[in-house]
């Protein structure tokens, strides 16, 4: 044991050292290096497979199809008009011929009616496609769920419930909370022994909750005796089914107390009945299954015994994580967690399951290595922010009272409300009440006078001294993503990404002139601070106050084209899909073609009919984009649409055109030319 330690901390001394060799320095913008010559070095050694197969990260997009059915069969299920004849090529005597052929080698009780005809009917005409993409992904679900309930001796035809509940989409949030393939409540979950915590969420785990779902149902079976009215306790409680059946007289049978069940219920059992038609006879009806990307039989589990994140498991077996996340969908993180009283399982390719076994010790090397790089970063960043606290702020301390909020705040102190979360450590948006905040106040915060205008109170700011920028109004300004940046003949408000490498280019000065200038004694620039760029020497005594002008802020929107998904709009607005499904209170990731979507929040109307921000456009920014050329360095989270605002009257073809670039893709640190 004690040479295997000391072998490995030599391999990691020594490929530390190997990895010091090529780390490249940035001046003035922080990057994340990814550690290629110690990844390389861990992959190299690899003990490795020759039948090895590619990896389909489609399958996570396979996955994505089946949202058509989950999003919309409530809907469709409550709307079929149950008394008229829905006109399809299915005549109904045949249709009762087969459901008398189901009903004979099935423990469900399957009659025909008008409204289970409709509902099949309707499905056929209208979901066709979403079937046929969906029978792909049951390949790799229906052999978890049949092994689940053989186990129990359930009928393994209740597969097809978690057709009806999710769509077999493990990720499926219900708008009451229902989660995952078998769509459990959090209280049901944890009933029968689901992990809820803030890394795991086994209601999303296809083996587990799939065990969990079969032992649901042989309990409601010793209630009920009957599969019917077992599924009608699944969908609305026993509870609701014991007080169907004693407002029908006592009836056992779903048909003669269904009407006495709750609406979505109603509908709930037919949906079933009907789904298990259509695949019985989807080749009947020309419904052909597309092929699935991944198979049950192709993948395999190992246990994780090292707290790790799929980038990494990415980055040493050649997984997408993508698929990671789809063949692990209880990980809720992307994190798989190490707890000393519980395993963690990885779900894998099988060709990949026995390259991570093999090669075990080297891969948690890789990781204990990554996770003290990582602290190291984080030491490193403290001292830096350290130091400036302590050469440019003073510190204060805020008792938090009752009724109070963030937002309040953090206005009362004239500071951004995520600089006060992260010096806090603040997650969320809620705070206890009796909690010290601490609160960095710049030293010269009081001394930059800001004077507002009577007439133009939430149009212009005057800033005094050329040394902050403050304004009652101008809450939309410094607060929000990619601020605007206010020019004008000598001074620069520090926007996102800046440096003052960049702030120097752009304004055709030094980096030493800006630090003398504005008596800086380090490189750090604070969001929105106020920055001389320019000789006081050519000042006249008129320009003790200069007017900066705020232009109005507004939101953009887009309009969704065939093609566009959240991902390719996200690259092309520079926003994250987190944000377009929060703006756009979305749900899911599917998207409609026509729909108008909310891209990017409180960005500069341009063409605002205010005069004076004209005036300002014309004169000063106008000039930068039109009348020279320039250089744009490009820093991490840019996107073309976020640097055409830096330059108006430049617009993202523009800059494609300028540069060559054919996708929407950028990579910190090119250097792409900002034509006249």
């Amino acid at each position: 044991m004690i040479i295997k330690n000391t072998t490995l901390s030599f391999f990691l001394l020594f490929t530390a050292f190997a990895f010091s060799q090529n780390t490249i320095e940035n001046s003035g913008i922080e990057t994340i290096q990814k550690p290629a010559s110690f990844l390389d070095s861990i992959k190299g050694s690899f003990v490795k497979y020759d039948h090895t197969v590619k990896s389909d990260s489609l399958w996570m997009n396979q996955i994505g199809t089946s949202l058509d059915i989950y999003n919309n069969l409530a809907a469709e299920i409550n709307t079929v008009n149950i008394d008229k004849d829905i006109d399809a090529e299915l005549p109904t005597s045949l249709l009762k011929e087969r459901l008398a052929k189901m009903d004979s080698k099935s423990p469900f009780n399957i009659e025909y009616n008008q409204g289970l005809e409709n509902l099949i009917k309707s499905f056929l005409k209208n979901r066709k496609k979403a079937f046929a993409s969906q029978m792909a992904v049951a390949e790799y679900y229906f052999p978890i769920f049949e092994e689940a309930l053989a186990k129990q001796n359930i009928p393994l035809e209740i597969k097809y419930l978690a057709v009806v509940e999710s769509a077999l989409n493990p990720k499926a949030i219900s708008r009451v909370g229902a989660t995952g393939l078998w769509q459990f409540m959090y209280n049901t979950g944890k009933q029968y022994n689901l992990n809820i915590d803030s890394y795991v969420d086994e209601r999303s785990d296809p083996l587990k909750a799939s065990a969990a779902a079969a032992q649901y149902m042989t309990n409601m079976f010793t209630i009920f005796n009957d599969w019917n009215l077992v599924l009608a306790s699944y969908n609305s409680g026993p509870g609701n089914v014991n007080k169907a059946i004693r407002r029908s007289g006592g009836q056992q049978n779903f048909w003669d107390i269904k009407k006495h069940l709750p609406l979505e219920t109603q509908g709930y059992v037919p949906a079933f009945l009907a789904t298990m038609y259509i695949y019985e006879y989807h080749k009947e009806h020309g419904i052909i299954p597309k092929k699935a990307l991944v198979r049950h039989f192709a993948t395999d589990t190992v246990m994780v015994k090292k707290e790790m994140s799929f980038a990494q498991i990415s980055n040493l077996l050649d997984i997408p994580v993508e698929q990671l996340e789809a063949l692990n969908p209880s990980y809720k993180r992307n994190v798989i967690p190490c707890y000393s009283d519980k395993n963690h399982y990885l779900t894998l390719p099988s060709c990949k399951v026995g390259v991570f076994t093999s090669n075990e010790d080297k891969i948690y090397a890789y990781v204990a290595y990554e996770k003290e790089k990582n602290n190291q970063n984080k030491r490193t960043v403290f001292k830096k922010d350290s130091t400036v606290i302590a050469s440019n702020s003073r510190v204060k301390y805020y008792k938090v009272k009752r009724g109070d909020n963030l937002s309040e705040i953090a206005k009362n102190n004239n500071v951004a409300v995520s600089d006060l979360k992260k010096w806090n450590h603040i997650k969320g948006n809620a705070v206890a009440s009796g909690k010290s905040l601490k609160i960095i106040i710049e030293k010269n915060a009081d001394t930059g006078a800001a004077f507002v205008s009577n007439q133009e109170k939430s149009k212009t700011i005057i800033v005094k001294d050329n040394t902050s920028v403050a304004a009652a109004e101008s809450k939309n300004t410094i607060d929000k993503k990619d601020t605007l940046v206010a020019n004008t003949a000598n001074t620069y408000i520090v926007q996102k990404g800046d440096n003052l490498n960049t702030i120097a280019k752009k304004n055709n000065t030094t980096v030493a002139e800006i630090k003398e200038w504005n008596h800086l004694t380090s490189n750090n620039l604070k969001l929105g601070a106020a920055l001389q760029v320019s000789s006081p020497a050519v000042e006249t005594e008129t320009q003790e106050a200069v007017a900066v002008v705020v232009p109005e802020l507004k939101n953009i929107h887009y309009e969704v084209k065939k093609g566009d998904n959240l991902g390719s709009i996200s690259k092309k607005f520079g926003s994250s899909i987190a944000d377009l499904k929060n703006w756009n209170n979305l749900h899911s990731n599917n998207l409609a073609v026509g729909n108008v979507l909310t891209v990017a929040k409180n960005e500069v109307a341009i063409n605002t009919n205010n005069a004076t921000v004209d005036s300002f456009k014309k004169k000063e920014l106008g000039t930068s984009a039109k009348n020279m050329d320039a250089n744009y360095l490009v820093q991490k989270g840019d996107s073309l649409f976020s640097i055409s605002k830096k330059y108006p009257g430049v617009t993202v073809s523009d800059l494609k055109k300028w540069n060559n670039i054919t996708g929407d893709d950028l990579t910190p640190g090119m250097d792409l030319k900002i034509k006249g």
